[in-house]
């Protein structure tokens, strides 16, 4: 069994059905905010589209419509910000349109798909050796979500390099011997290797656009590393709470 590491929905695409377990980091915002969300006791459904469409499946869900942060309003606060979600009252069922870390959670076919982030990164990776996802012939497979360009083609981000990084790390930490691919350990270095990841996530190109959009509250909720122990696992298409 190998600890692979890939980059975006096209990789996930690739990887994923050989995967036993797919884990999905999208740090600033989706998994951060599945993460909020589950620890209040929501179900969060991911949306690949942030159109009408995401509309028309919240209304088969009997669900709540996360709206872009912009969108959100006193009447309607729930969008993908971490922070303003922590905020609002918590909904039984959410749907979270988001085109990276929703697509590739809509990519990984029979893998199980775990939402991670630096608030959780320890309990996934605990969570992952628990359910013997390190073990067997069928790889573990960790995706940074990263950004898109505006023809649509992938942005490396390095929160998600880092967050990615973060959860291999722990893997390494708990279980020595764990065979990783170059790729997989080159991330799980660059995170033992930053001397300040708080500082990275805040001064990287995705955390001074949510400054100048004004959300650094949503950095700050992305940079509470180990804060939390929910281990959000899709389950019937929504990502839950493992128990």
């Amino acid at each position: 069994m190998t600890v692979a590491f890939g980059w975006g929905p096209v990789e996930a695409r690739a990887l994923a059905p050989a995967a036993a377990c797919l884990v999905v980091v999208d740090v600033l915002s989706f998994t951060t905010t599945v993460g909020v969300a589950v620890e209040a006791g929501t179900a969060v459904y991911p949306y690949r589209w942030r159109d009408a469409t995401a509309a028309a499946y919240a209304r088969e869900q009997d669900a709540v419509l996360a709206v872009g942060r912009s969108e959100a309003t006193g009447t309607h606060p729930w969008s993908l910000s971490p922070a303003a979600l922590r905020s609002a009252p918590a909904p039984a069922r959410l749907v979270l349109p988001s085109p990276n870390g929703s697509t590739i959670a809509a990519e990984a076919g029979a893998a199980t798909v775990i939402a991670a982030s630096l608030r959780n990164r320890g309990a996934v990776a605990e969570r992952i050796l628990r359910d013997g996802h390190g073990s067997g012939a069928r790889p573990l497979v960790v995706v940074a979500a990263g950004e898109r360009w505006p023809d649509g083609s992938l942005r490396p981000a390095l929160e998600d390099h880092l967050g990615a990084g973060a959860v291999l790390d722990a893997l390494r930490a708990l279980a020595p011997g764990l065979p990783l691919t170059p790729e997989a350990t080159a991330a799980a270095t660059l995170w033992a290797a930053t001397e300040d990841p708080v500082a990275a996530l805040h001064g990287c190109a995705s955390g001074r656009e949510l400054y100048e959009y004004g959300y650094p509250q949503d950095v700050e909720v992305a940079a509470e590393l180990d804060a939390s122990t929910a281990v959000p696992v899709l389950v019937d298409g929504a990502f839950q709470e493992a128990p």
